[in-house]
């Protein structure tokens, strides 16, 4: 059984080893928060996260839960950031019964870097994976009393490229326009730009035909590619 605590015990003091403190207020300043970062960029993280992911191997999902948990329980914003950045590399529990933990990521993360990170690329790639089995939770995050969970419903199929489901997708932005959050406007204008890479003609039409229900911001931020 790997012991997740020692896993956190040398996330924290490897990156405190590689911490540039001048840096850590003006990380801190450009995502608006109070947490408190080491000062370490993403390059600094990579050979952390690499010795993380060798060395503490999870078993089973509990073990993997527990990994995952141990290095987000951390106070500093790297460490979060290596918590998803391991729950990515174990990717045969990317699967839909790990979606609920995903979500309570979603909801304590509360900004943006740590949203997307986790909407994209776990609970996205669950989507890709098991399509079937997780659109009605995409349908139920829609209306979640949180933000987050709304956003990270919408940019779910962001990377999904020609396996986008464009019905599902379009529902996502039509049912969550009439919202007046800046979050939610770009994240539609984000989701429908990511489709239009690879098939712009739906994203024109759908943006023509909903004019008057998306606001200016989703409208650009659609079609810059277009």
């Amino acid at each position: 059984m790997i012991d997740a605590s020692a896993a956190a015990a040398f996330a924290s003091s490897s990156l405190a080893a590689v911490a540039d403190a001048s840096k850590a207020p003006d990380m801190a300043r450009y995502l608006k928060t109070d947490m408190p970062f080491y000062g370490v960029q993403k390059s600094g993280r990579v050979p952390i996260l690499k010795e993380l992911t060798q060395r503490w191997i999870p078993n089973s999902r509990s073990e993997y839960f527990a990994l995952v948990d141990s290095l987000w329980a951390l106070p500093h914003r790297e460490e979060k950031y290596l918590a998803i950045g391991v729950a990515r590399a174990h990717d045969r529990f990317v699967t839909k019964s790990s979606v609920p933990r995903y979500r309570r990521l979603i909801v304590e993360g509360g900004w943006w870097d740590l949203v997307d990170a986790v909407a994209i690329n776990l609970t996205g790639k669950v989507l890709h994976r098991q399509r079937e089995s997780m659109t009605p939770t995409i349908m139920t995050w829609l209306h979640h009393r949180d933000l987050w969970v709304r956003r990270s419903a919408i940019i779910s199929q962001i990377g999904h490229k020609g396996d986008t489901d464009i019905e599902l997708l379009f529902h996502c932005c039509t049912d969550r326009a009439h919202e007046t959050d800046f979050f939610i406007r770009k994240a539609i204008g984000w989701a429908l730009r990511d489709l239009a890479w690879t098939d712009p003609e739906p994203v024109a039409r759908f943006v023509a035909d909903h004019a008057a229900e998306l606001s200016s911001l989703s409208k650009r931020e659609a079609t810059k590619n277009l």
